[in-house]
């Protein structure tokens, strides 16, 4: 049964995970053994309840313990749960809360890359992507468009972090991730990896030596790993260099691109449809 608990003592040393630990804080807690992250809104924490991952703690407004939280909060068993107004609850986490919960998690054990792209046909990688809005953006757009996970390394945003799961409706919690990283791929480049797993790969990059994304030869490649760069700069030349394919889109009223996450979502659905016929 929910242990609520009313909001008297802002220094708690149980409320630390909501008002004075940072994301990146979060993330080293307990370290080598994982790490903790915080979930917001009750459709993303009933996301992260389905996926099997264990909750620490909550935070929920009063307003919304009879109200939108109400099922998400049944659900989150005996572990503690303090409640307090909308202004209590912000003056102390310096968080605008989205829907009046919160709930505090472990973070799960990553797999490697090997186990995360066993039987996928599309795949999504992500190349020092640092805007977690951005990264969330690309997970929702990769979930809902057909591709099988996501794969980062290790410079781009944690999809994890609060903003970016919240923006990504949960489908961090859907879609398997993992980061480069954990496969040791500093010893060879991560195209070269996914090459030898049996993946074509497909730089998205405003270069002259490109095919357009809907020729009919990237929709017919039966593993195809879509490469997506920073927001800045986009992908780094030896990553180009390593891909089979170069692809753009077409633009038009003279844009030379686009935003990473809406680039994302037209590429997912291009390169998805060889999957539908």
């Amino acid at each position: 049964m929910t242990q609520l608990i009313t909001l008297t003592d802002p220094m708690d040393p149980r409320l630390d995970v909501f008002a004075r630990l940072n994301e990146v804080q979060l993330r080293r807690y307990y370290e080598p053994n994982g790490g903790l992250f915080v979930a917001e809104s009750p459709k993303v924490i009933d996301r992260v309840l389905d996926a099997g991952i264990r909750p620490i703690s909550a935070m929920v407004e009063i307003s919304q313990i009879e109200g939108e939280a109400k099922g998400t909060l049944a659900r989150l068993g005996d572990i503690p749960v303090f409640t307090g107004s909308s202004e209590e609850i912000r003056k102390m986490t310096n968080i605008p809360m989205t829907r009046g919960l919160l709930c505090c998690f472990e973070r799960p054990p990553l797999k490697t890359v090997e186990e995360i792209t066993r039987g996928c046909k599309r795949i999504v990688v992500l190349e020092n992507v640092t805007n977690p809005t951005n990264v969330g953006a690309i997970f929702r757009s990769a979930a809902a468009l057909g591709m099988d996970a996501v794969l980062m390394n290790g410079a781009s945003s944690d999809p994890l972090y609060r903003r970016a799961s919240r923006v990504a409706m949960g489908t961090v919690f859907q879609i398997p991730w993992t980061y480069l990283e954990e496969t040791g791929f500093k010893r060879i480049h991560y195209v070269k990896l996914l090459q030898s797993l049996g993946f074509k790969t497909a730089a998205l990059a405003l270069r002259k030596d490109t095919v357009t994304l809907d020729d009919p030869v990237l929709r017919q490649e039966e593993r195809l790993a879509v490469l997506l760069g920073s927001e800045g700069y986009g992908l780094e030349e030896e990553t180009i260099d390593l891909c089979d394919y170069t692809i753009r889109i077409p633009m038009y009223h003279g844009v030379d691109s686009l935003n990473v996450a809406a680039c994302s979502a037209v590429a997912f659905w291009e390169l998805g449809k060889g999957l539908q016929q």
